[in-house]
């Protein structure tokens, strides 16, 4: 019998290390590590329906007539690429209460309502809890099948028995295999659980979500190899006080990776948010210093957003400087832009910036918004609440041209703008809307210029 290896992982990012560490060197959180025997075993190989490992042209694999299968959630459609794709493993994480299988049990009723075949799979939930859950949010049908099971045995023996076409695992943490002596929720578990759930999803066509746990920094929990070994990985954020949620998707294999879905939390589930700029600006205050739209550009949606800053004496030897919903780097960073090349004296002055509406945007576009709302409130002057500005700045103060400024400006001019002030390079062969006046800068002083 093989010798049992003691290692010590890491509960948070899944570092392993042979002896046990007060500090982790990954995430550099604190007594995180746990004490895991390791027996090595045969690898039993889940080759489900797969032919045998040998080189094929390119011109004869044929592809399925139906690659993608909809959802009927279009938010959900547009993070995941146009649909679910045949056989692909999808990772979902969030917050605990955030909406995760809330947002996955309305997929299933969409699903089973087209005739699919779906199979949900809860660790942590009874049936009756789950029955609880789907007569609020309105779900039932016949296609659509529940199981309690944390067994992983078992689940392969059902699922090559029923063969789904779309399997949910409610949660990867909950699930065990019976050869692994360590706990459920560990690294080993996690790992081998989702790489035997890879191969059932290849082998047999099926297409699988997995929901996981996240940590204190909103990481999905476990091994970090679990993200790689997954074909899709989406990220449900937002503030679990408010009414909205982003569903971010941060890896995809079959679409972009820059796409969010907007969808607000009602008392009968998750709500579509079809507009979400006029989401965000809603309940802006006008008149008041410190308050700028500017345009973000989500994947191939552009999305208005507010941002407000306020610009007041520290009465501390040392200022205070606090960014919310952007890099608080880049904040400092154009901060010094303005002292350097406008001659604000903000080295004596708190400054705190922050993303309206709680949505995370580290796009570069948004610095010419910053830059406008941080002087405005050091000059306690308001900005025009029609007015829309984007660009992005450098360290010489000069506006630089940023991608799809187009579709930014007719966002703007929908949602009732009648002013835009965007880098000067982007105004070639830029097609104006008649409602709208377009102003192109080539610097920082010549955009507050226009604002004074």
């Amino acid at each position: 019998m093989a010798k049992a290896k003691t290692v010590f992982f890491c509960n948070e990012c899944g570092q392993e290390s042979p002896k046990w560490l007060g500090q982790c060197p990954g995430c550099k959180e604190w007594n995180t590590f746990v004490e895991e025997k390791i027996t090595p075993i045969k690898v039993k190989q889940h080759n489900i329906g797969l032919e045998r490992n040998e080189p094929k042209k390119l011109s004869d694999i044929h592809m399925l007539d139906d690659k993608r299968i909809t959802t009927g959630i279009n938010e959900l459609d547009r993070v995941l690429g146009g649909g679910i794709v045949i056989g692909s493993l999808v990772l979902v994480g969030g917050d605990p209460g955030i909406g995760k299988s809330t947002l996955l049990l309305q997929m299933c009723k969409s699903l089973a309502d087209n005739n699919k075949k779906v199979l949900y799979i809860s660790g942590e939930e009874s049936l009756k809890q789950i029955k609880i859950r789907a007569e609020r949010l309105n779900v039932n049908g016949n296609n659509l099948l529940l199981l309690c099971e944390t067994n992983l045995t078992n689940i392969e023996e059902i699922v090559k028995k029923d063969i789904p076409d779309v399997m949910i695992i409610d949660s990867i943490q909950t699930m065990f295999k019976e050869d692994i002596s360590s706990a459920p929720g560990s690294v080993s578990q996690v790992r081998e659980v989702t790489n035997i759930l890879m191969q059932l999803a290849k082998g047999l066509n099926i297409s699988t979500f997995i929901v996981g746990h996240v940590t204190k920094d909103g990481s999905i929990a476990g091994p970090r190899v679990l993200e790689h070994m997954v074909d899709t990985v989406l990220y449900f954020e937002g503030d679990r006080h408010a009414s909205y949620r982003i569903l971010r998707g941060v890896k995809n294999r079959y679409g972009s990776t820059n796409e969010i879905g907007v969808f607000e939390m009602r008392d009968k589930g998750l709500v579509e948010v079809s507009n979400p700029s006029e989401l965000m600006l809603t309940g802006r205050p006008t008149g008041v210093s410190g308050s700028v739209v500017s345009c973000s550009l989500e994947g191939t949606r552009p999305m208005l957003v507010e941002v407000q800053a306020l610009i007041s004496q520290t009465n501390f030897g040392m200022p205070r400087r606090t960014a919310t919903g952007t890099d608080y780097n880049r904040v400092v960073l154009l901060m010094a832009v303005l002292e350097k090349r406008l001659g604000m004296q903000l080295a004596s002055c708190d400054a705190y910036v922050n993303i309206a509406g709680g949505i995370k945007i580290n796009e570069p576009a948004l610095d010419l918004g910053i830059i406008m709302s941080i002087a405005s409130s050091f000059k306690n002057q308001p900005i025009n609440s029609r007015t829309l500005v984007f660009g992005e700045v450098g360290l010489t103060g000069e506006v630089r041209a940023v991608n799809m400024a187009e579709q930014r400006v007719i966002e703007a001019s929908k949602l009732g703008f009648d002013t835009c002030i965007i880098p000067k390079a982007n105004m070639k062969n830029l097609k104006i809307p008649k409602e709208v006046k377009v102003f192109g800068v080539e610097n920082v002083n010549e955009a507050l210029g226009l604002c004074r």
